[in-house]
């Protein structure tokens, strides 16, 4: 008997291994929220526009399941590539819309990201069929695009954003940190150090002094190359002029040694 059937709420946390403590928040906040918690994991290769990040995305599997033990996962999914793309490498007719927000930011910087990332993510719903879904903050563009997919395909299903989780000293836990050497990681610490300014100095300086001296902290720091900083409306990720926005949120990405890295604060 399906689990919907039963009267059981199902939720799931769809990631791509290498797990950390970040993505165990995910898994102790949806145990609140669900009888079954399933987490997938699955690295999708169509979300990936440089075939040399897929390469050497890290896939240390048996760590991601003694992780998942550990916490009190029911049930961890796993399939194959071609379980969830039969035609490999041929591309699937997938091109939704997802509003303007796609081209924005991450969109700008990694054309047809969001089409990959959404994709996968409707056949992990698909197979998976739950009532809530979780992902991290940390990738705030992207839960934007999954809600956009949700609302386009009229899923009933909620997406629940939760908290970055950082390290001691602010870095935010990503998967790619395993990459950085130990001067990369001080050299890291910019871009949560740039963001605290702006939240803590976000009521008495104006938009552009913020963005500006945020830019100057990263860009005078050694080995960081940074590709945007903005304040930007948490709905559209339009750069804001004033502070009339609801939901404003400061999101920054920057290439750290031979990483690429992206953290984000919110605002209000």
């Amino acid at each position: 008997m399906p689990l919907q059937k039963a009267k059981v709420k199902v939720a799931l946390v769809p990631t791509m291994g290498a797990l950390h403590k970040g993505h165990l928040s995910l898994i102790e906040v949806a145990q609140k929220h669900a009888d079954i918690v399933v987490c997938s994991i699955f690295v999708n290769p169509t979300q990936f526009t440089d075939p040399k990040d897929l390469e050497k995305y890290p896939r240390p599997l048996e760590h991601d399941i003694k992780m998942l033990t550990g916490a009190g996962c029911n049930f961890v999914f796993m399939p194959t590539v071609k379980e969830m793309y039969p035609n490999f490498p041929i591309p699937e007719d997938w091109d939704i819309d997802l509003g303007p927000a796609e081209f924005l930011l991450e969109g700008e910087f990694r054309k047809g990201h969001y089409q990959g990332v959404t994709q996968i993510v409707k056949k992990l719903f698909d197979a998976v069929n739950p009532d809530i879904a979780f992902f991290g903050q940390k990738d705030f563009q992207q839960v934007l695009m999954i809600k956009q997919m949700v609302k386009y395909f009229n899923m009933p299903l909620e997406i629940v954003s939760c908290p970055i989780i950082r390290e001691d000293d602010g870095l935010a836990m990503s998967s790619r940190n395993i990459h950085l050497s130990a001067t990369d990681k001080k050299n890291a610490l910019v871009l949560s150090e740039a963001l605290a300014y702006v939240k803590a100095n976000y009521s008495i300086l104006d938009i552009a002094e913020l963005v500006k001296n945020a830019k100057k902290l990263i860009t005078e720091t050694a080995g960081v190359e940074l590709d945007y900083f903005t304040i930007a409306d948490g709905e559209t990720l339009l750069p804001i002029q004033n502070k009339q926005v609801i939901n404003p949120v400061a999101l920054v990405a920057a290439k750290v040694g031979e990483t690429r890295l992206i953290d984000n604060i919110l605002l209000n």
